[in-house]
């Protein structure tokens, strides 16, 4: 990212801060929205991201940590949205086919199966999956940009990572139609 530019954003410079809202909006769409797992609360968190970062600029203390503080007001304005809009997901399963599936059906089932796991975890534990893992952040950086202890940070890691496995592994065991006696 360019310090100056962001010096020039926070002396008040709306070109200048226009240049790096182009240059890290659709960095911050893509991480609301795997985030949020919906494109339209995505586009209101990364608007409210944006005010926040225009009217918190000028209290930024280092221009060379803008993006790592934009994903932090950004991971707000997620939680934020999230909290406003509590949305309710059908409980479905998928029932098992007498066919074998294909290859391509076998991914698609597979990618269906992981965004409904996903979508069971806490927006915490989203948030620093998607920062380590989608963004490629190391752990101490995640922690920084969210805000917490890095402590914090590797158990939202780890219980997010145990969430996916335990709803990945309960959809995976048949449905037991059997009332116990």
């Amino acid at each position: 990212m360019d310090t100056d530019l962001v010096v020039q954003a926070q002396r008040g410079d709306e070109e200048a801060f226009a240049s790096l809202a182009v240059a890290v909006g659709n960095r911050l769409h893509a991480v609301a929205h795997r985030i949020l797992r919906d494109l339209d609360l995505a586009e209101d968190a990364t608007q409210q991201a944006l005010l926040n970062i225009w009217r918190d600029l000028p209290q930024l203390r280092d221009p060379a940590r803008f993006e790592a503080w934009s994903y932090r007001l950004l991971v707000r304005a997620c939680y934020a949205e999230a909290r406003r809009t509590q949305h309710w997901t059908p409980g479905l399963q998928l029932v098992e086919a007498d066919e074998p599936m294909s290859d391509a059906s076998a991914s698609v089932a597979d990618r269906d199966q992981l965004e409904r796991a996903f979508r069971r975890l806490s927006v915490d534990h989203r948030a620093v999956v998607v920062l380590h893992h989608y963004l490629d952040m190391p752990l101490p950086e995640v922690a920084e940009s969210l805000g917490i202890p890095m402590g914090t940070a590797r158990s939202r890691l780890h219980y997010a990572m145990r969430g996916l496995r335990a709803a990945l592994d309960a959809d995976a065991r048949p449905a037991s139609r059997e009332v116990a006696r």
